[in-house]
């Protein structure tokens, strides 16, 4: 066995909770950095003089569009790396070649596809996500030059998972850090020094994208990778492609809904309260990713571990690793949510210094995250089957939350409520979808461990 083969062995036989610190520690400190790629532009865009508020609300609007651009990365991400994690479990090492090679093609295609329509229909979808005459201008300048690093965000997103499933935590985390750091330093360079605005926050976040996604690439084509880029594995397989889309539009529909809650709630509070509440709604959404990055960073660590030991057949392995996970993801959600639910001023106060958007934060912040208390028994339990393989439940789970719950939600309480049945839907949609979640998995969690993975 090689060096490299070591990495992934340990997945089978290490001790099991001396193994879920050493590979969740690193994805979870990568995503406690990635949480500040992710809302330093707002930190600092809200904080500039003058037109901050309306700034931070033109970015806000840009949200959704990012975020769908981003999900299609999650069907390779989400979809190829789990099955290559299995396949490695049962020594296909070729196919598992396969799976990153074709993934690869993937995500240069979603690169064409996605910004010539983004470019095409940039304006139409900033108005239907909410953008007024104000913030506008700000929301296009942020997103023409955010979309010139598409190539960066579908490579460095979608194929950073494979280097987790091969047991480098690593050298995954140090992908994330180098852009986010990255981007840290930029921000105040361009916006501020160089005195470039919310252009200069893009042009920031291009920069620290193509370092990660430069990372990325030089491990995976590298001798140190067990699971590596080789060119003939990249050659379109329709069965390989189809067997990363099964699995992947789970989180490409959790992503993609994403998108569309942004549309349908910042549509909304732009109809019923204006720019004030889309601003509001920026700050929210940021302080949620709070709560929700680092224990993505925690899922994404610990899946290549139930992904091989399912794999391998190892159901005891299996079992134990998601008791652990249930215990610890809902305990930092529920812990972390009541602390922003207590002090909603405080978190306000990161991103403006806006005395009435700190008191809509602080009105509405509340109500926005009551369901995120008992959120964390959705994330494991979802997170559980996608790393299992199984694509039709977590994709139903997925549509439930957002889809069958939160769309009508947000669209039938406003007309009684006013503008704050929108964000109690986002509360009643989060609590219903985890209730419903994990009365599933609980139902079925016996016979789908000891159901064998089905190629």
């Amino acid at each position: 066995m090689s060096e490299n083969q070591n990495y992934e062995e340990k997945l089978a036989v290490a001790p099991l909770g001396r193994l879920i610190f050493s590979m969740a520690l690193p994805s979870v400190m990568a995503q406690l950095v990635n949480l500040l790629y992710s809302i330093v532009d707002r930190i600092y865009i809200g904080h500039m003089e003058v037109i901050g508020t309306d700034a931070l609300a033109g970015v806000g609007v840009t949200s959704s569009i990012i975020v769908l651009i981003s999900a299609f990365s999650s069907i390779v991400s989400g979809g190829g790396a789990p099955i290559a994690a299995i396949e490695l479990g049962q020594g296909n090492r070729n196919r598992a070649h396969k799976i990153l090679g074709n993934g690869f093609v993937l995500l240069l295609v979603f690169t064409v596809f996605t910004s010539v329509c983004a470019f095409i229909f940039m304006k139409p979808l900033l108005l239907l996500n909410g953008a007024s005459e104000t913030t506008m201008k700000y929301a296009v300048d942020y997103l023409s030059v955010y979309l010139s690093g598409t190539l960066f965000v579908q490579i460095s997103t979608g194929l950073n998972t494979f280097i987790n499933a091969q047991g480098r935590p690593g050298i995954s985390m140090l992908s994330v850090i180098i852009g986010a750091v990255l981007n840290i330093i930029l921000d105040p360079i361009f916006i501020f020094t160089f005195g470039m605005g919310v252009k200069g926050a893009a042009i920031a976040t291009v920069i620290s994208q193509f370092a990660s996604c430069l990372w990325v690439l030089c491990f995976l084509f590298s001798q140190k990778a067990s699971l590596r880029l080789k060119f003939e594995n990249m050659k379109p397989d329709i069965k390989v492609i189809g067997s990363i889309f099964a699995l992947g539009v789970s989180p490409f529909v959790m992503g993609s809904t994403e998108s569309l809650i942004g549309f349908v709630l910042n549509g909304g509070l732009y109809r019923y309260g204006g720019d004030i509440h889309v601003s509001t709604l920026a700050v929210l959404q940021s302080a949620m990713q709070m709560i929700s990055v680092p224990t993505t960073g925690f899922a994404q660590g610990i899946t290549p571990i139930l992904s091989y030991n399912f794999g391998r057949g190892n159901i005891k392995r299996v079992k134990k690793c998601f008791f652990i996970c249930l215990a610890i993801m809902f305990s930092v959600i529920f812990t972390l949510t009541i602390l922003m639910m207590s002090f909603p001023k405080f978190v306000a106060t990161l991103f403006t210094d806006d005395f009435i958007l700190i008191q809509k934060v602080s009105e509405t912040l509340p109500i926005f995250f009551a369901g995120m208390t008992i959120f964390g028994l959705q994330r494991a339990c979802q997170n559980t089957f996608v790393a299992l393989g199984k694509a039709k439940v977590s994709l139903f789970i997925a549509l439930l939350r957002k889809v069958i719950l939160l769309v009508p939600l947000a669209l039938i309480l406003p007309i009684h409520f006013g503008v704050m049945g929108i964000y109690a839907a986002e509360a009643i949609a989060d609590a219903t979808a985890a209730i419903c979640c994990s009365t599933i998995f609980f139902i079925s969690f016996r016979k789908l461990l000891f159901t064998k993975y089905d190629h």
